[in-house]
């Protein structure tokens, strides 16, 4: 059974850091990807990752500040976010596949993790 669950969410002040794991179980991944929804929002791509870390990508939003890993020992994925700001407030959702190729939309990742709640605030 394939599972990907992630971790690390909770409240933060502004400024502050967080960082997420997303553990994968079942089988291994080419591509991990980051995406969040807030309320009344679409869920939109953060960051992705591929199978040994030399490729990266991140939402413009996000540059400067956040930072996706690997660590392929583990079966595992990471996202560092800091300087975090009430708008990155979202439910934070972990994303793979196996393929190697595959842009930044959400229809380009078969697994998906339940979510892990980010809140901004002062």
């Amino acid at each position: 059974q394939v599972r990907l669950v992630e971790s690390g969410g909770g409240l933060v002040q502004p400024g502050g850091s967080l960082r997420l794991s997303c553990a994968a179980s079942g089988r291994t991944f080419s591509r991990y990807g980051w995406f969040r929804q807030a309320p009344g929002k679409e869920r939109e791509f953060v960051a992705a990752i591929n199978w040994n870390g030399a490729s990266l990508r991140y939402a413009d939003s996000v540059k400067g500040r956040f930072t996706i890993s690997r660590d392929n020992a583990k079966n595992t994925a990471y996202l560092q976010m800091n300087s975090l700001k009430p708008e990155d407030t979202a439910v934070y959702y972990c994303a793979a596949d196996t393929s190697p190729f595959g842009g930044t939309a959400t229809i380009n990742y078969e697994y998906w993790g339940q979510g892990t709640q980010v809140s901004v605030s002062s």
